[in-house]
């Protein structure tokens, strides 16, 4: 079994894998958090415009300005369906830093779940050589006794 300083060195290295990962999981889900609010900005943006669009209807709108009102929402359209792609793209990363995170965070534990049971199997083994040398030295107690 590998040595305790190793272990030792294998889990800070790990450690330093996994804040890493982490932050760069912090980081995506903050760019999905911030593609999710742009593209509710440029909905409400829509449905504000579409109602305007409505009302100028309703009282009268020339030829031109409805031209205006159809070409604007295209655009609207096109940034909406632009930003839903950005936002798809966003989730892909985030999913894919969370796998790595949590690769990460289970190899720092299966280092650490080694460490543990190189310590256990240390203190076996040195309760075991205490024991034997009590036994021993009761031994000779009761011999020198004798």
């Amino acid at each position: 079994m590998a040595n305790a300083s190793a272990l030792e060195t294998l889990i800070d290295l790990a450690q330093r894998e996994s804040d890493a990962c982490a932050k760069r999981l912090g980081a995506a889900l903050k760019a999905v958090d911030e593609g999710e609010q742009k593209l509710q900005m440029l909905l409400g943006y829509r449905d504000d415009y579409a109602n305007r669009l409505d009302a100028a209807q309703m009282a009268g709108i020339t030829p031109f300005a409805y031209q205006n009102f159809v070409a604007f929402l295209g655009k609207l359209e096109q940034a909406i369906d632009g930003q839903r792609e950005v936002l798809k793209h966003a989730h892909v990363k985030a999913d894919m830093e969370k796998k790595g995170w949590q690769e990460s965070e289970r190899k720092r534990l299966s280092y650490r779940t080694l460490n543990e049971r190189a310590a256990a199997e240390a203190l076996a083994i040195d309760n075991k050589r205490d024991q034997k040398m009590m036994d021993d030295h009761a031994a000779r107690t009761v011999r020198a006794r004798r």
